[in-house]
Parts: structure tokens; C-alpha cells; sequence
């Protein structure tokens, strides 16, 4: 496939962009949806729904906001690499 490394940069942001917004949408409306399933679980004490509600989710958060830094830096290097090469 014959792509210039800047349609290959924007296709895997927006692959990264697209999974790590699903895991979110999964997380954020799994949690909800299925609480009363759950909430028969505990963790520290306290059910796991009320725990992934309070708290749980924001820690998700935080590690797919993570992926997201991570990912996107090793995009970037790999771009620049790819731009200087002519690639």
C-alpha cells in the first residue's frame, strides 16, 4: 500500500482514538448498566458498583488518558523518524 507517511500517521491516531473511546464507552456503560449485578461483588468493604462509581472509573480514566499520551508519543517519534528518512 502506497500511503504517505502522513496518511499513516492520521490512520493510526484515529485507530488509537477510536479503541480507547470504546473502552471508555464500555467501562462508563457497563458499570451503570449492570450495577445490580455487581454490586453483589465488594471490594475494600464496599460493593463493587458503588466502589467502581465513586472512584473505580476515575483510575480507568486516568490509565486510558495514560495509553492515550503514551501511544500518541510513540506516534509522533516514529512520524518524525519517518519525515527525516523521507520515508
Amino acid at each position: 500500500m502506497n500511503e504517505t507517511p502522513s496518511a499513516r500517521y492520521w490512520r493510526r491516531t484515529r485507530l488509537l482514538t477510536f479503541f480507547l473511546s470504546t473502552v471508555w464507552a464500555v467501562l462508563t456503560f457497563g458499570v451503570v448498566f449492570f450495577a445490580r449485578q455487581i454490586s453483589g461483588l465488594t471490594l475494600f468493604g464496599w460493593p463493587l458498583s458503588f466502589y467502581m462509581a465513586a472512584q473505580g472509573l476515575v483510575f480507568a480514566y486516568l490509565i486510558l488518558i495514560g495509553i492515550y499520551v503514551l501511544g500518541m508519543q510513540k506516534l509522533d517519534r516514529l512520524h518524525d523518524m519517518e519525515q527525516q528518512h523521507g520515508a
